[in-house]
């Protein structure tokens, strides 16, 4: 269970072609909104919808990805979301250089990525558990984990600092790039890949579309999982732009502060991903996700209380170190426990019903947020949001539950 355990070959590949697209993502954060207000004057609304809109309509467009997707050979399908993303990420500075480039453009491209990243992660799923054997998927599930905590803290510094330099298309065309890197990456897996097989009729029939959300809302353990993921998510993306509203306005934090605030406690997250296989080992898998799930909830309302200067400046990065090393801890221990109790047969439905449904919570939360911060400022809002989080280890199944045969569970659904 340490996090040295080799995985082999084509695991490696897989690894880095998550690491280089990781990376570039890192890269791009934040150039959306930028190119938004400094290149179409756009205002905080459209940006507020640009956000919105993206993981709104992508989560709406890729319902019907996963059954489709869950039939078909999961290799392939990851280098096709590879590349649509590359692709739609160059058409924004292409159209800029030829003076096209517009905000309705900006929407569609935004909802082309979040789109292929929903399918991208149902697939990258599915593929992870037939590569890697059960014992060893919190191993790579924490190397992933750790990646991408790794990208949060080196990548949007960086990005800022290019941005400064060279203006914000150029961080678009680096995260492009990497998602072609890793295309090619994934194409350098190489082995031969089964095509799944398919019972009963061979035409998508309408009832698959609702079979992820059936499974979880059927499964003991899955279904709390389910909700308290999908609540705490959207509870703490929803606060992100109160805090940054809060502290570059009135509390007038520099941006480098800011930007120190969130970027320096991602440390944690590394930290966790690192304890998860150590501590799963020790406690077992159920107490060490019910312990992280309930530490997570209680760090995000001592945001409520942050004051200007230094002392707000610390406790911001308190909280929030000590908020991601619980996530960091908790996210790989999920993901392998939802793959561990899901039928091969309903990975890909399974995790793009729950990443589709993370979306449209995020989504909606943040809204909702927004339109409570303009009736009782953000300062209450963040605190409300931190009141309720509170309450989210409610959800957290109590009793642990062995994950069952494959083919036990397929039979126990038909």
């Amino acid at each position: 269970m340490t996090g040295r355990r080799a995985l082999g070959r084509q695991f490696g590949w897989l690894w880095a072609a998550f690491v280089v697209s990781s990376y570039g993502t890192g890269l791009r954060f934040g150039a959306f909104p930028m190119i938004a207000v400094l290149v179409l004057h756009s205002g905080p609304t459209q940006v507020a919808a640009l956000a919105a809109a993206g993981r709104a309509v992508g989560a709406l467009v890729a319902v019907p990805l996963g059954p489709w997707v869950e039939f078909r050979r999961k290799r392939p399908v990851m280098v096709a979301m590879d590349l649509i993303r590359c692709a739609a990420l160059l058409s924004v500075p292409a159209a800029f250089a030829l003076g096209r480039l517009s905000f309705a453009q900006l929407l569609v491209v935004s909802v082309a990525v979040a789109t292929a990243d929903i399918a991208f992660r149902a697939a990258s799923g599915a593929y992870l558990k037939g590569l890697v054997p059960p014992e060893d998927l919190l191993v790579a599930n924490g190397r992933f984990e750790s990646t991408t905590w790794t990208a949060t803290v080196v990548g949007p510094p960086l990005g800022g600092a290019a941005i400064g330099m060279f203006g914000p298309m150029t961080t678009v065309v680096a995260d492009a790039v990497s998602y072609l890197l890793s295309a090619l990456g994934l194409r350098a897996i190489g082995g031969t890949e089964p095509r799944p097989a398919r019972a009963g009729a061979a035409r998508l029939r309408a009832g698959e579309l609702l079979e992820g959300w059936r499974y979880v809302l059927a499964h003991a353990t899955l279904r709390p999982l389910f909700f308290n993921a999908i609540v705490v998510n959207g509870l703490i993306m929803a606060t992100e732009p109160l805090l940054a509203v809060l502290l570059l306005g009135p509390l007038r934090f520099a941006p480098w502060q800011y930007g120190l605030a969130f970027a320096a406690p991602c440390v944690g997250g590394l930290v966790g991903s690192r304890l998860a296989p150590r501590l799963v080992a020790r406690f077992g898998q159920h107490k060490a996700m019910f312990s992280a799930g309930v530490l997570r909830a209680c760090w995000p309302v001592g945001l409520a209380f942050v004051r200007p200067g230094v002392p707000g400046l610390v406790l911001i990065m308190v909280v929030q170190f000590g908020l991601v090393t619980c996530c960091g801890l908790f996210n790989p221990v999920l993901a392998t426990y939802r793959l561990d109790h899901t039928p091969s047969d309903r990975v890909v439905r399974t995790l793009t019903a729950w990443s589709v449904s993370s979306s449209a919570a995020i989504a909606a939360m943040t809204a909702v947020w927004g339109l409570l911060a303009a009736l009782t400022g953000p300062r209450t809002a963040i605190a409300v949001a931190g009141v309720l989080l509170l309450a989210t280890p409610l959800l957290l199944p109590r009793r642990e539950h062995a994950p069952l045969d494959t083919r036990e569970q397929a039979a126990s659904l038909t």
